[in-house]
């Protein structure tokens, strides 16, 4: 089965784009790194481009450059084992211009960030080292229990999940970040602008919401999450333009096209997984090693289920929207109760017959989630490691792990 069309469009799109970010960079134009669970959207906004820091993580990792830029994090005196998904953006500073992915990513006039564990502070101000970077912190505020199932809440009713109090401070914050980056760059924001991207963010994430609905029902999956990953996760690196939300109804209608078909990923389809974590971006191919000798297929990871779930907001103002969006972004991936209720619908929706959890140490709420799917009746395998980390990985020692558990489903 060859790749997705729409993958390999994804793919060729971002690597254009980030050529004319290099060289608008090199021509004097300020961007910013910003984490993603801080609001892109303001920069969309504001036409002031970006580079999401998980995404260029992910490029240092599947390059095979992790290892070297967490040894130049060490070289800055700073820990190299801590946090390693965050700060390779910043070691990769040190590779030599052979060995940067895509060319190096180029020096960033911001870093944009929430304050999501004790070292991301520290992760973002250590790009201040170099005075010509400056450095936006979004305050971290705690999850609440929410009054139903968020996912049927969040769209509209987003105070019954993240409160009141949570959204008005990040309201505020996004305002202050508004002001913030007036002052620097001379540009104004117009908040008709800002209606107008969070209008195509909601068409985008319908579509990707149609598209995990396609895939849990499909007998037997039509797709590899190797190829919906980068099908959904390029796009939603570009959320608010006019390009994600085709990007996604593109893969929409791919899938649905697979599917009426009748294609499938395995021949004898006999085992459905899912993959709980970050991506393996170092062995993508591991989620296909399993599907010929097994018939196992993974069917499901977080990037088009959090699409589909976690990102549709409905209302009048847009900052107060886009705190709504991401105020608890990461709550509910990772935070108990919202997260393990989660993965337990999507299981359940996805008729999965095992699940491979990939527990990081910076990842907080894993033995919620892993417990949760236990309790559901749902067999869980847990890899404790680093998807940022080679040194942390034994690819030999997952493989015969994830065979051991994947024969004794069978």
């Amino acid at each position: 089965m060859t790749r997705l069309a729409s993958a390999s469009a994804a793919l060729a799109h971002q690597r254009a784009w980030f050529r004319d970010l290099q060289q608008a960079a090199a021509d004097g134009q300020d961007f910013a790194l910003v984490n993603a669970d801080a609001p892109q959207e303001i920069l969309r906004a504001m036409d002031i481009p970006y580079v999401v820091n998980q995404w260029w993580a992910s490029i240092v990792t599947a390059k095979q450059a992790a290892a070297q830029s967490l040894e130049g994090v060490a070289e800055l005196g700073y820990p190299d084992d801590s946090r390693q998904y965050d700060v390779l953006a910043l070691g990769s500073r040190s590779l030599e211009a052979d060995r940067a992915p895509w060319g190096g990513l180029p020096k960033p006039r911001f870093v944009i960030a929430e304050l999501s564990g004790d070292a991301t502070g520290k992760v973002f101000e250590a790009w201040t080292d170099d005075p010509a970077i400056e450095f936006f912190a979004y305050e971290r505020t705690v999850a609440i229990p929410p009054e139903g199932p968020w996912w049927d809440l969040v769209p509209h009713e987003w105070d019954r999940v993240f409160g009141r109090e949570r959204i008005e401070l990040m309201a505020e914050e996004n305002r202050l970040l508004i002001e913030w980056l007036e002052e620097r760059t001379g540009r104004r924001f117009e908040p008709a602008r800002l209606e107008q991207v969070m209008d195509l963010i909601n068409e985008q994430e319908e579509l990707n919401r149609q598209t995990r609905d396609l895939i849990a029902a499909a007998r037997p999956t039509p797709v590899r999450v190797s190829d919906t990953i980068p099908a959904v996760m390029i796009p939603q690196w570009h959320r608010g333009s006019e390009w994600a939300r085709d990007a996604a109804r593109e893969l929409r209608d791919e899938v649905a096209a697979l599917i009426a078909d009748g294609s499938t990923v395995a021949q004898d389809e006999r085992l459905r997984l899912m993959w709980v974590g970050r991506g393996l971006w170092g062995d993508t191919s591991l989620y296909r090693r399993f599907e010929e000798e097994h018939g196992a297929v993974f069917v499901w990871s977080m990037y088009l289920a959090i699409a589909a779930d976690g990102y549709i907001r409905y209302g009048s103002d847009p900052i107060e929207t886009l705190a709504a969006r991401f105020v608890g972004i990461t709550d509910l991936l990772y935070a108990p109760p919202l997260a393990p209720q989660w993965y337990v619908k999507e299981a359940k929706g996805h008729g999965v017959d095992g699940v491979v959890h990939l527990v990081a140490d910076d990842v907080p709420g894993a033995s919620f989630i892993t417990l949760a799917l236990q309790e559901a009746g749902i067999p869980v395998l847990e890899i404790r490691a680093s998807n940022a980390d080679p040194r942390t990985l034994d690819p030999g020692a997952i493989e015969a792990m994830m065979a051991d558990f994947i024969g004794g489903l069978g």
